[in-house]
């Protein structure tokens, strides 16, 4: 299994000690992750966390960039051709596009980095890194995230159609007003020296999503790497195949209150070549686009084993029954970690095939891994110590400043609405 695991503050304080933290969890969990002919040569490994809003405006105003206040603006963080014609293409197709979406695009960004210790192959696949600044012109943070979401689908199908030689290299590996992902083919303990950012002080944030991979079914690439945009896991959806293609039959029927017309234009919503976890994400973040919350998305997902089990309540048995006729489960022995940059959390599969361990501390602080151990915390300071169980969800909301339990969570989604009625 890959290595997975977070690091977050409950009450949603941003230190660059979280930041550091979710380094060295990323480091201890190298014994995770493949190696190839190359010793230096890892499958990927990357951090998700939120915009670290005074180091960007800092940075901003250092290009000559006035960025809006946090919540106001997005980063799009960007793969793009090492070859300055093609790269020159897809920055005019993604200025045109933001245009297009009626929103603004402040100015853009070189992605500073160390690449002098990465292995030879993974310099030779290694894209130009720059990131551009997008002013909200949306009524609210909402709705600029959904227009986020679409806007960077058009991007990709455009940079797709326009059949560019290298446009391999083209990736997003995020787009939001709330978060911002650092990832790459590189080894667990690379991603920090590799970053030149995440070095820096100023560089803070409530959460930190790690992820250091083991390559099963795609060969490793930059892209490939998690997290991917609200996701990183460290097992095996098998149902991948059967998934994609319903989600590509559900398109004629499919309709959105929140996304309107803007639906059609997302799609392909997943695009061919993609890891079973990359295509994982695609669909939840097309759920929470779509209105759901993360934590009920995840539940349509990866239900728990509900069909069989007396023990389950009827409303939440009438929750999974309702939803099994919208989307089929994403099955696989996988532990899967999450996050909207507003709350962050796990789940794991209903047969508790994949490790999560987690704990607490005194000081507000929550620890998500695959194991035990990635990061030492004083003792006298750790006030729960657990594993997630099959089927079962962890939830940090950090707008509320709680944890949230499997129960709560899930008693307050069932009885959200009528479904036994539905189902009737």
């Amino acid at each position: 299994a890959c290595g997975v695991g977070f690091v977050a503050h409950i009450k949603g304080k941003k230190t660059h000690a979280i930041v550091q933290q979710g380094l060295e969890l990323l480091t201890n969990l190298t014994h995770r992750g493949a190696t190839g002919y190359d010793p230096k040569l890892g499958d990927g490994a990357g951090l998700l966390m939120q915009i670290p809003d005074a180091f960007m405006q800092e940075e901003a105003k250092r290009l000559g960039i006035d960025l809006p206040k946090a919540g106001e603006y997005a980063i799009g963080n960007f793969f793009l051709p090492r070859d300055s014609r093609s790269r020159k293409r897809c920055e005019a197709v993604i200025d045109e596009i933001v245009a297009e979406e009626k929103q603004t695009v402040l100015g853009w960004r070189n992605v500073p980095v160390d690449n002098s210790n990465i292995a030879d192959f993974a310099k030779e696949q290694e894209p130009t890194m720059r990131q551009v600044f997008v002013g909200s012109n949306a009524t609210d943070q909402t709705v600029f995230e959904r227009k986020c979401f679409v806007i960077r689908k058009r991007i990709e199908h455009a940079v797709t159609a326009l059949k560019i030689n290298d446009a391999a290299e083209f990736y997003v590996p995020s787009f939001s007003s709330r978060t911002i992902n650092y990832k790459g083919m590189l080894l667990a303990n690379e991603v920090g020296v590799y970053y030149t950012d995440l070095q820096d002080e100023r560089v803070t944030s409530a959460l930190a999503l790690v992820h250091q991979r083991f390559s099963t079914n795609t060969f490793p690439s930059w892209k490939l790497a998690h997290p991917f945009r609200m996701i990183a896991h460290n097992g095996e959806i098998n149902t991948v195949h059967g998934n994609v293609n319903w989600m590509k039959a559900r398109r004629a029927t499919m309709e959105s209150a929140e996304l309107g017309e803007d639906l059609d234009r997302i799609w392909p919503l997943i695009a061919d070549g993609q890891s079973d976890s990359a295509c994982f994400d695609n669909c939840l973040e097309l759920l929470v686009a779509g209105g759901y919350s993360v934590p009920h998305a995840m539940m349509m997902l990866i239900p728990e084993a509900w069909d069989n089990n007396p023990l389950m309540d009827e409303g939440r048995r009438a929750f999974y029954e309702y939803h099994a006729a919208i989307m089929e489960p994403w099955d696989g022995p996988a532990a899967v970690a999450f996050t909207d940059g507003k709350m962050i959390g796990a789940t794991l599969d209903r047969n508790g095939l994949r490790p999560a361990r987690y704990l607490v501390t005194s000081d507000d602080i929550v620890m998500m891994a695959s194991e035990m151990g990635v990061i030492t915390f004083p003792q006298e300071k750790i006030v729960k110590k657990w594993r997630l169980e099959p089927g079962k969800m962890l939830i940090i909301d950090m707008e509320k400043g709680c944890i949230i339990d499997d129960n709560e969570a899930k008693t307050e989604l069932a009885k959200a609405k009528p479904y036994s009625e539905w189902i009737n």
